[in-house]
Order: structure tokens, then C-alpha cells, then sequence
């Protein structure tokens, strides 16, 4: 089997680094916050085995992709046509796309505008929800849902701070970022979106005493080397955007995300918490979820916590996609 090999391609006025292995049909993966194409490290291979060319791209602003300074360079149109220009510039016309935390919402937007190149599609941890017209500005909804407390993406809106708060030690934001939004820590160490006006983001999150099974210090030393070099900027964009993508989107209320469509969660992820809703009614707006999955004692970083259990559930939709379409071709 060929083993994972790394170039850069040009896609929507960037340069993009991607990481790739096998061949086949083609599988994008689309990291989340704070995280790079390492997230992948472990789909990578069991997707080339299985058949596929699995592709984990740096998405703008981390790793060794474009980091554009201007923070609109970071709304969502931006994204989706970095993934478009991505598949052009492997030659292909088709992909599968999947998405972890920030990554899902790439996925589903380039499944819902574009859907004659993205055909199916997985969202790993955050759900999706189309907007409706009764929708109220996203910072104004979060300020309304913080109260007196402070939320993390609101916090994150201002330029400059979260930054310096983030990179005084890189280490130790990954560290403890990684271990706390996890299924490992105990609930009182467990990341938490909502905290005091007194508290910062970091302040939410914990250092472990010893790093669990899934997390080895390499993996720690590849992130913190990566966000060493890159900082957090190109990151926190994406959340700078978000009214911005409300702004952009109206045409998309009510949108049902059609394509054939894996969900897979932790159970002890803050996320689903937070997207409560969603979740219950993902069959509603997705509706033809083939799969809901809640790993047990999983928290959010589910394909790096759970790769073996994420590998067979990814591999079982793909290869039933393909048996769908042989199945297809040969009746018509």
C-alpha cells in the first residue's frame, strides 16, 4: 500500500497543502479548530486500503496553506471554493466529502452548493441546521444565549486577543485543549463554552496530569510545531465570519442537506450540547441520513479519540455508496 505523501496544489488564488494516500474515489477531509491535516492521521491509510484516495488538506489559515490577512479572506464562499478548486486540481469531477467541527460546515455548504461535485458527504461532531428567515444575527443569538456569562466564539470576535492568549504557550494550549474537550477528563475538567466574564477561553480548558491513550507527545510536539510557526489567527477567521456567512446566506433557508450523509459524534461532546437541536432533528433536515452514531464515552476530537470505530463506520458508507452505484448502472 502506498504510504501518505504530501504537495502543494494552487486552488482559488491560495497555495494549499494537502496530504494524501490511495487510489479511487476520491474522499476530502476537512479538518476542524485548532487542527491541521494531522486530524486525518489515521483515516488516511484505512481509506487508502479500503479503496479510496483520501485527501486531508491544511484549510486557509493553518499549516502550510495561505494564510490571507485580511479577515474577510475566511467566509464561507472563500472556503468552499478552496475544496472546489481542490478537486479540479486533482482532476477530478466528483468527491465524497467529510467534515470535523469548522470542517462540517465547510462540508455541508459545499454539498449544498455544489452538489454535482460533492455527492455524499459525513459530518463528524457538529450537526447540521439549515437557517430559517425567523434567524437573528449569530452574535446577537449568542449573546442572547450567554446571558451573563461569555461565550467562546463571541470572545473570540475581537482581533489580537484571543491570539495572545493562545500562543503565549503553544504547548500547553494544545495540550490542554486536545485532553479537555475529550471523553477523558473528569466533568470538572471538561472544556466548557460558557464561563464567567472574569474567565478567558483558556482558562476553560485543563492540563492532564498523564495524556490519554489516543494522544502521544509526538502528536502533541506535530500541532504545537505547526501552530508555533502559524500562530492562531488564520484559525480564529473562520469564527470573525460567522456573522458574515449569515449575511451571505439567506438563499439557503430552509435548505435540506440531500446527499447520502453520515453523522458521527461523541457521546460526552460539549458540541452536541451546544447543537442540541440540531442533533434531534438532523433526520428532518437531512433526509437521507443513512446513519446517526454517538460513540459512548467519546468526547470531540472523535476521529483522533475513536479511529478504529470512526474507520469502520466511514469505510461501511463508502463502500455501500459504491455498491448503490454499480447497482445503479446495471438496472438502467
Amino acid at each position: 500500500m502506498t504510504l501518505v505523501t504530501h504537495r502543494f496544489i494552487e486552488t482559488n488564488g491560495i497555495k494549499m497543502h494537502i496530504a494524501e494516500q490511495g487510489q479511487g474515489p476520491l474522499v476530502i477531509l476537512c479538518h476542524g479548530f485548532p487542527e491541521c491535516w494531522y486530524s486525518w492521521r489515521h483515516q488516511l491509510s484505512a481509506l487508502a486500503e479500503a479503496g479510496f484516495h483520501a485527501v486531508a488538506p491544511d484549510q486557509r489559515g493553518y499549516g502550510q496553506t495561505s494564510i490571507p490577512e485580511p479577515i474577510e479572506a475566511y467566509h464561507i464562499f472563500q472556503l468552499v471554493g478552496d475544496i472546489v478548486g481542490l478537486v479540479h486540481a486533482l482532476g477530478e469531477e466528483q468527491a465524497i466529502i467529510v467534515g470535523h467541527d469548522w470542517g462540517a460546515p465547510v462540508a455541508w455548504y459545499c454539498a449544498l452548493l455544489r452538489p454535482d461535485i460533492f455527492h455524499a458527504i459525513s459530518l463528524l461532531s457538529v450537526p447540521y441546521q439549515p437557517r430559517s428567515w425567523s434567524d437573528i444575527r449569530p452574535t446577537e443569538a449568542m449573546k442572547l444565549m450567554a446571558g451573563e456569562q461569555e461565550f467562546y466564539q463571541l470572545y473570540f470576535q475581537e482581533p489580537g486577543k484571543a491570539e495572545a492568549e493562545l500562543e503565549s504557550d503553544v504547548r500547553a494550549t494544545i495540550r490542554s485543549i486536545l485532553y479537555s474537550a475529550s471523553g477523558d477528563p473528569p466533568p470538572e475538567k471538561r472544556w466548557r463554552f460558557l464561563f464567567s466574564k472574569s474567565e478567558k477561553p483558556i482558562d476553560t480548558s485543563y492540563a492532564p496530569e498523564q495524556l490519554p491513550a489516543w494522544l502521544t507527545d509526538q502528536d502533541i510536539d506535530f500541532f504545537t510545531s505547526e501552530f508555533e510557526r502559524t500562530g492562531f489567527r488564520g484559525g480564529l477567521n473562520w469564527y470573525r465570519n460567522i456573522d458574515r456567512i449569515w449575511e451571505l446566506t439567506p438563499f439557503l433557508c430552509g435548505a435540506k442537506l440531500r446527499q447520502p450523509t453520515l453523522f458521527v459524534a461523541g457521546e460526552a461532546d460539549a458540541v452536541i450540547t451546544m447543537y442540541r437541536e440540531a442533533f434531534h432533528t438532523l433526520e428532518e433536515n437531512v433526509p437521507n441520513l443513512r446513519q446517526k452514531v454517538l460513540l459512548p464515552k467519546a468526547g470531540h476530537w472523535i476521529q483522533q479519540e475513536r479511529p478504529v470505530e470512526v474507520n469502520r463506520l466511514l469505510i461501511e458508507f463508502l463502500t455501500n455508496l459504491q455498491r448503490e452505484q454499480r447497482e445503479k448502472v446495471r438496472s438502467s
